[in-house]
C-alpha cells in the first residue's frame, strides 16, 4: 500500500524517463530500510529472471495503456552515491577484491562478435582468466570478461564496440596488461578487447621525425624497427607496455626527466567511441590551436572514453654519445638531495634514477650481482663524447659535497645496456626476496623541492614495519615508487601495505603533490582523488564520461570514483 502511494504522487511527473523512475524507486526503499543490493546490480538480472514490478494502467496515464513492465538489465550505474562510505573506489576504500554484477551475454552480440571476428575471439575459461586477472597486480575481480575478442582492424574495433553499445555491454580495452592498478579487470564481464593482433607500423616521416603506429605495438618492438633509421621513441616504462596502453595511462619511464611524459609525446590519435563512431583528435602539425585538445583528453583516459586505434608519436635522434653512471649514498635524504642539487644545476640529464639498499640488496639476489647494498643514484648523460663527459665530471663534483662515494661510469654500450636492465626489470628482482608474495606499489610525485623530505619521512615508516619494503625513484622529476611485498591472505600483511601506502600518499598530497605520476588510476587509485582534485574536478569528469559513454560500457569502474554524482 505504501508503495502504491508513493507512485500514484508520480503521476504529475510521468514524463520523467524510466531511468529516473527506476531510481526514485530504489531510493524509497533504501529510505524504507529494503536490502537493495541485489535489486540494484544492472548484470545480475537475465532475460529468464528478470526482476520486474508492474503497475495497474488506473495509476499511469492512459498513453500507457496496459501494465508498465520495467527490465533492470542497464550497464553499471555511473554514480552510487550510496559509496560515500569505504567501498572500492570510493572514500576510505580498503577493499582488494573488485566487486560487480554479471548479466547473461546475449546470444545476438555473440553471432555479431563471431561474424566480425572471425577466429580471432574466444570464450574458453582459462584464456578469459588470463584477461581478467592482472599479471603484475594484486588486484582482482569477482568477474572474468565473458568472450575475449582480437581485432585486426580500426574498422572491427568500430562493429564491436558498436555491437557491445546496441547490447549495453561493457568493453575493457587490454594492451600489454603491465599495468598494476586493475586497469584490465572485469568486474561486470562483458567484453574485453585484445588489441595484440593491431602492432603494425603505418608510416614513418623520418625527416618529420614522427611516427603512426597501430596501439598494439610495443614501445620496445617499436625501437628495434626505429634503430637504423637513427631514431628511437623515448619513452621507457615496464618491459611489455605497448603504446595503447601507455597512452591510455598517460605513463612516461627513467627517460621523463628529459623529454616528457606520454603526453608530452604524441602528436594524434585515432579513437573510437563509445557510440563506434572513429574521430582523429589532431592533424600531424607538430603544433595547433585549433579546437579543444582532445588528444589531451584521451590520454590518461584508461579506456573509460574509448579504444585508441591509431597513434602518431614525436621521435627522437639516438645520442651522438652517452656516459652511464652510479654512486652511493650513506642515506637516501643524501641520495634526494644530490638529485635535486643536479637538477637546479641545470645540466640536462637523462636520467636521474635512485634505489635505496633494499631494492639493490634485490638485485644482487636476482641477478648474482655484488652491488654495494647502500641508497644508489645512477645517471645518464647524452651529447657529444666531449659533452657527455663535461656533465659527468660536474655531477661528480656535486656528489662529492653531499657525502657520495664509489663514484663509477660507464661509456661500452654492453655495459650500460646491462647496468639500465637490472634498473629496468627491478619489481622482478624484489620478488626474489619474497617470491610468494605480492607487490603493492606506491607511485606518488611532489614537487622537486619537496622530494627528499617526503623520500625520507617515507622511508622511516617503512624501515620501521614488519613487511620488506624498496625504495625505487625517478628522482628527476620528483616521482618515487615504493614496492610493498606482501601476503594477499594474510590479513595482517593487508592492513600494514595499505596503511604504508595511505601514510605515503597523504604525505605527498599534503606537500601539494600527487597519487599516481605515471601508473595511472584504475581502481587502486579512486579512493584518493577527490583529496586530490577536489570534487568539482571529478564531477567535470563524470560530465564529459556521462556525455561521451551516456551507456557506460568504456572500462566501466575504473578511474572515476563510483560515489561522484552530479
Amino acid at each position: 500500500m505504501a508503495f502504491t502511494c508513493w507512485l500514484s504522487r508520480l503521476r504529475s511527473s510521468y514524463s520523467k524517463t524510466i531511468t529516473n523512475l527506476r531510481t526514485s524507486f530504489f531510493h524509497h526503499l533504501r529510505t524504507q530500510g529494503a536490502n537493495t543490493t541485489a535489486m540494484t546490480s544492472p548484470y545480475h538480472f537475465s532475460k529468464q529472471n528478470p526482476f520486474r514490478f508492474t503497475c495497474s494502467k488506473s495509476l499511469l496515464p492512459i498513453t500507457l495503456a496496459g501494465s508498465l513492465a520495467i527490465h533492470f538489465q542497464s550497464p553499471p550505474p555511473l554514480c552510487d552515491a550510496s559509496l560515500d562510505s569505504p567501498g572500492i573506489g570510493g572514500k576510505g576504500s580498503t577493499e582488494f577484491v573488485v566487486k560487480g554484477s554479471q548479466k547473461h551475454l546475449p546470444q545476438e552480440l555473440i553471432e555479431e562478435l563471431k561474424a566480425i571476428c572471425q577466429d580471432n575471439m574466444s570464450m574458453d575459461y582459462d584464456e578469459r582468466y588470463f584477461h581478467g586477472k592482472p599479471q603484475h597486480s594484486f588486484h582482482k575481480a569477482v568477474n572474468i570478461p565473458d568472450v575475449v575478442v582480437f581485432p585486426r582492424s580500426e574498422e572491427e574495433v568500430s562493429n564491436i564496440v558498436k555491437s557491445c553499445d546496441k547490447h549495453k555491454v561493457p568493453i575493457v580495452p587490454y594492451g600489454g596488461a603491465t599495468s598494476i592498478e586493475g586497469h584490465t579487470l572485469s568486474p561486470h564481464g562483458g567484453v574485453c578487447i585484445d588489441m595484440s593482433l593491431m602492432q603494425n607500423v603505418k608510416a614513418l616521416h623520418v625527416e618529420d621525425m614522427d611516427v603512426v603506429v597501430e596501439p598494439g605495438i610495443g614501445w620496445m618492438e617499436l625501437n628495434e624497427y626505429l634503430e637504423p633509421y637513427g631514431l628511437f621513441f623515448p619513452l621507457d616504462p615496464g618491459p611489455g607496455a605497448t603504446i595503447g596502453g601507455m597512452c591510455a595511462t598517460r605513463c612516461s619511464g627513467s627517460l621523463a626527466v628529459r623529454y616528457g611524459t606520454m603526453r608530452d609525446n604524441v602528436i594524434s590519435l585515432k579513437v573510437v567511441l563509445p557510440n563506434g563512431d572513429v574521430v582523429k583528435t589532431a592533424s600531424r602539425a607538430r603544433k595547433s590551436a585549433a579546437g579543444y585538445d582532445l588528444t589531451r583528453l584521451v590520454i590518461g583516459s584508461e579506456g573509460t572514453l574509448g579504444v585508441i586505434t591509431e597513434v602518431t608519436l614525436r621521435l627522437q635522434k639516438i645520442p651522438q654519445h652517452s656516459v652511464v653512471a652510479m654512486c652511493n649514498f650513506p642515506t637516501i635524504k643524501d641520495a634526494a638531495d644530490v638529485a635535486i642539487a643536479t637538477m637546479l644545476s641545470g645540466i640536462q640529464v637523462s636520467r636521474v634514477e635512485l634505489m635505496d639498499e633494499v631494492q639493490v640488496r634485490a638485485i644482487n639476489i636476482a641477478n648474482d650481482k655484488n652491488l654495494p647494498e647502500f641508497p644508489t643514484l645512477m645517471f645518464e648523460f647524452i651529447g657529444t663524447e666531449a659533452y657527455a663527459r663535461e656533465q659527468t665530471l660536474i655531477v661528480q663534483k656535486i656528489i662529492s659535497e653531499h657525502r657520495g662515494s664509489d663514484f663509477v661510469f660507464e661509456e661500452d654500450p654492453e655495459a650500460k645496456k646491462e647496468l639500465w636492465k637490472i634498473r629496468k626489470e627491478a619489481l622482478w628482482a624484489c620478488f626474489a626476496m619474497e617470491p610468494k608474495y605480492e607487490a603493492m606499489i606506491s607511485d606518488v610525485c611532489v614537487p622537486l623541492s619537496h622530494l627528499a623530505e617526503l623520500i625520507s619521512r617515507s622511508k622511516k615508516e617503512l624501515d620501521a614495519s614488519p613487511l620488506v619494503c624498496a625504495v625505487i625513484a625517478h628522482a628527476g622529476d620528483g616521482n618515487f615508487h615504493t614496492v610493498i611485498l606482501f601476503d594477499p591472505n594474510q590479513e595482517d600483511h593487508r592492513r600494514e601495505a595499505e596503511r604504508l601506502n595511505h601514510f605515503m600518499v597523504h604525505s605527498a598530497l599534503s606537500m601539494e603533490g600527487t597519487c599516481t605520476g605515471e601508473h595511472g588510476v584504475g581502481t587502486g587509485k579512486m579512493k584518493y582523488l577527490e583529496k586530490e582534485l577536489g570534487v568539482e574536478a571529478l564531477k567535470t569528469m563524470k560530465r564529459i564520461k556521462n556525455a561521451l559513454d551516456p551507456n557506460n560500457i568504456m572500462n566501466p569502474g575504473k578511474l572515476i570514483p563510483p560515489h561522484v554524482c552530479f
